[in-house]
């Protein structure tokens, strides 16, 4: 099946029931974290920078768990800059990345925009859209993965799912379609992953930069500029990772983080999540010394002492520590005061990160690490090598999921109102229309 037929002919009835359920789950895995970020420093930045800077025109989206009316360019900025800074997101392996970080408020923003404009789109439209942006990012990530040396963050392939999302929403031809998605490929932010991983910032994945980016292509593409060929999409060199569409989804190989804090401190977290629950009596007043043991890149995370949230979600000691004293890791270990709490900080200076060369050679296909801990009464408990709980083979279930988003969403939610998300997401695949959800997500 060819990429464009597939985005104009593709139903959400017609993937697999896993995969219908799956992407459910990632839209209601994405709007948690976006409620769980609302408040925080980032999200309210870019909130105002959209207002300001953006101001609603012709089309006008509204901002998520706002209301104000700003272009829906600014509403993707927005969007994925505050979905980006609690990164709790899913992931996906061979892409190195992630696709509802953009692809979610972007998709928001463009039906909101058409919704604003009279159009009525039902629910099943809403998941056709984000299917289609789901499964194009990630194919498009792989593609980019395959063909460039350099770690890129997610937004340099997530703004091409935008487009496949919103070529289908506005139904572009075929000609116009292949010029969206060249300009958003060319102009597609290939910003060096690593260089944010060593010095954390407000910027983390791109994904602002990239429903930007898909949004712009979409819009310049109807203006009539051209941009043909995306390369990830259309060279023979790619033509492997796309010529399975409709027939194996990517979208089942993602995986999903039960904690707020950078994919490569999972595997650390399960491990002591594991000790505590078994052993009781570890606890942050017991700990003597905790070493990780972990790969490389895991290793370079480090975060003894986070300065602000984004040290403290691109850290390995401070959640471990966090998870210790506290017995959690949300949106309020990660962010504001907690950051300068004493009683966290002093078991994050108990906690030695060293690399091990066996879990760096089977990184990346396996991310892994074990933990030790040692308590001051001379007990040590010591975990089996182990991989981070949310994998394909590891998978959380719907009763850790809707606790997840509680625990996210319930920082700036009553409980009514998520009870009243979770219900409306549930209830998508068979409604006329998006209002029931809407009308929570864009409430002022």
């Amino acid at each position: 099946m060819s990429l464009y037929a597939f985005v104009r002919d593709f139903n959400f009835g017609q993937a697999p029931a896993h995969t219908r359920e799956l992407l459910q789950t990632c839209l209601l895995d994405i709007l948690g974290i976006a409620a769980g970020a609302r408040d925080n420093q980032t999200s309210q930045a870019l909130r105002q920078y959209a207002v300001e800077h953006y101001p609603a025109g012709t089309l006008a989206s509204r901002l998520l768990f706002d209301g104000r009316p700003v272009h829906p360019l600014g509403a993707g900025w927005a969007g994925g800059f505050s979905v980006d800074s609690l990164d709790a997101h899913e992931g996906h392996f061979t892409s190195k990345g992630h696709a509802g970080a953009t692809v979610v408020p972007a998709v928001l923003a463009l039906v909101d925009a058409c919704r604003q404009q009279g159009r009525s789109i039902s629910g099943e439209e809403l998941l056709s859209a984000l299917c289609i942006g789901y499964e194009t990012a990630l194919r498009a990530g792989v593609a980019l993965m395959a063909t460039a040396p350099e770690y890129h963050a997610s937004g340099a392939f997530s703004g091409l799912g935008v487009v496949c999302a919103g070529a289908r929403l506005l139904g572009l031809d075929e000609q116009t379609f292949r010029h969206a998605l060249g300009i958003a490929e060319y102009f597609g932010p290939r910003c060096p992953m690593m260089r944010l991983v060593d010095h954390p910032s407000m910027l983390r994945d791109a994904h602002g930069a990239g429903a930007y980016a898909g949004l712009n292509a979409l819009l310049l593409a109807r203006a009539g500029v051209t941009g043909a060929p995306a390369d990830t999409v259309e060279t023979s060199a790619v033509a492997a990772h796309w010529h399975d569409l409709g027939q194996r989804w990517e979208i089942d190989a993602q995986y999903f983080k039960p904690w707020p804090v950078c994919r490569w401190a999972q595997p650390a977290l399960t491990a002591l999540s594991a000790l505590l629950a078994e052993h009781p009596q570890i606890c942050g007043e017991a700990i003597e010394r905790i070493q990780v043991e972990t790969f490389h890149e895991s290793m370079r995370l480090q975060g003894h002492t986070p300065a602000n949230a984004d040290e403290a979600q691109y850290a390995l000691a401070f959640p471990l520590a966090a998870l210790l004293v506290r017995g959690q890791v949300g949106p309020l270990e990660v962010t504001g005061a907690a950051l300068h709490a004493g009683d966290i900080l002093a078991v994050s200076r108990r906690i030695d990160i060293v690399e091990a060369d066996d879990l760096s050679a089977r990184f990346p296909d396996e991310i892994l690490s074990r933990v030790s801990a040692l308590l001051k009464d001379g007990q040590r408990f010591d975990s089996p090598i182990t991989a981070a709980k949310g994998d394909p083979d590891t998978a959380m279930s719907a009763a850790e999921f809707s606790a997840k988003f509680h625990l996210l969403a319930g920082v700036s939610l009553a409980q009514a109102q998520r009870q009243a998300i979770e219900r409306a997401v549930a209830e998508l695949p068979g409604s006329a229309s998006c209002e029931a959800l809407f009308s929570i997500l864009f409430a002022g």
